[in-house]
Formats: structure tokens, C-alpha cells, sequence
């Protein structure tokens, strides 16, 4: 299924190479391209492997790239827990702290227990991967996992903050952009699932 596609090291002709900046709502520290490739000459020597194993070589990146996106959604997730903590004990109504409303502190706990579960996964799948073991059901789980929790960690945090919580200062609607990425890139919540049902569940395939 995943033969026909072959891999190349070469040297960059920028003569060849149009790059076009991809304009984005989050992710401002790393630059997004489209690269167009136009009659650029490969010699056979700069191919990696052999003929045809191209997607294979890059599948093998795929499930530590997964491991990398779990744990930098969970981090993402933990910076938004943090600063609606602090901002629900420094925000006074009424006399009291907003953090000692249980309407406040129950989602905020929520999302830190739910957030460390994740991490335990994606934990694991690192340890897998570094042991030289199949984790590609641990990567994808953790990826899974740790991308929903960080997601409603951060929506959670805007909740927190109120209306201060759309507004630049706290930096939570920052968060909030920012952990999109894991939940749709470089692969959905949605094909995780189909994914894990498939190989974990062995249920039939359902595209």
C-alpha cells in the first residue's frame, strides 16, 4: 500500500524552489511554507534506500513525532492551568477570591488530573520508542489524549478568566491557538480513533 514513493537527499537549486509563507492565527515562532518544485534534476545517488521505500522511511518518523506533539500539547495545557490558578487567586468578587468557588476549582482540577493521565501515555510511548519497541499505539493514544485534555485546559482557562480570558494580556487565548495544532495536525482526533479501533479494538475499517 505504501510502496512507489522513493526519498531524496539532494542539494537545494533555489533557482528550482518557490517557497510561499503560509499566513497563520497561531505558531508565529516557526514559519509555515508551500514548496513548489519545478524540473529540479535528482541523481539516482541522493535517493535514501531503495526504489519505491520512500513512505516507509517516513512513517518511521511519524510515531516519535507524535510523542512530540503529545507532550508539547500537555505542556501547552499546563501553562493554561497555571495562569487560571493564579489569576482565580488573585481576582477578588465579592471580598473572596474567585478560586475558593468550587465552580472554579473543580474544572480547573479536572483538567490538571486529566492532563497528567495524558503524560503518563505519552510518557510511555517515549519509553517504548526509546527502548527500540512498537509504540505506535501509545504515541497515537498519548497524542490523542494529551491534545483533547490541553484543548479543554485551555478553554477552561478563558472560562477562568472571563472576559479577561478574550483579552491578549493573559495570554490565555494565545494557548488556545496554539493547541489546535495537536488536535488536527499531522493527524486528526477523528483518525487516531479510526486508528486505535482498527488496530486496538479490531474492528473493521471504516474508509
Amino acid at each position: 500500500k505504501t510502496h512507489g514513493l522513493s526519498l531524496f537527499l539532494t542539494d537545494l537549486d533555489r533557482s528550482k524552489i518557490e517557497v510561499r509563507l503560509i499566513h497563520k492565527m497561531g505558531r508565529h515562532a516557526v514559519d509555515s511554507n508551500m514548496l513548489f518544485i519545478s524540473d529540479l534534476f535528482i541523481p539516482e545517488e541522493d535517493r535514501i534506500g531503495a526504489e519505491g521505500d520512500g513512505f516507509k522511511l517516513i512513517l518511521h518518523g511519524m510515531n516519535p513525532e507524535r510523542v512530540l506533539i503529545g507532550a508539547e500539547a500537555v505542556g501547552i495545557g499546563r501553562n493554561a492551568i497555571a495562569r487560571a490558578a493564579k489569576y482565580a487567586k488573585e481576582r477578588i468578587v465579592f471580598g473572596r477570591p474567585i478560586g475558593m468557588n468550587q465552580a472554579i476549582q473543580h474544572p480547573l482540577a479536572k483538567c490538571w488530573a486529566q492532563l497528567e493521565a495524558a503524560n503518563l501515555m505519552v510518557m510511555k510511548a517515549a519509553s517504548l520508542f526509546d527502548q527500540g519497541k512498537d509504540c505506535a499505539i501509545e504515541a497515537n493514544a498519548g497524542k490523542y489524549l494529551a491534545a483533547e485534555a490541553a484543548f479543554e485546559a485551555c478553554h477552561t482557562a478563558i472560562s477562568t478568566l472571563g472576559g479577561m480570558g478574550y483579552a491578549q494580556e493573559y495570554h490565555v487565548e494565545r494557548l488556545l491557538r496554539e493547541v489546535l495544532i495537536p488536535r488536527t495536525a499531522p493527524i486528526s482526533s477523528h483518525m487516531i480513533l479510526n486508528f486505535l479501533a482498527e488496530r486496538v479494538l479490531d474492528l473493521p475499517k471504516s474508509y
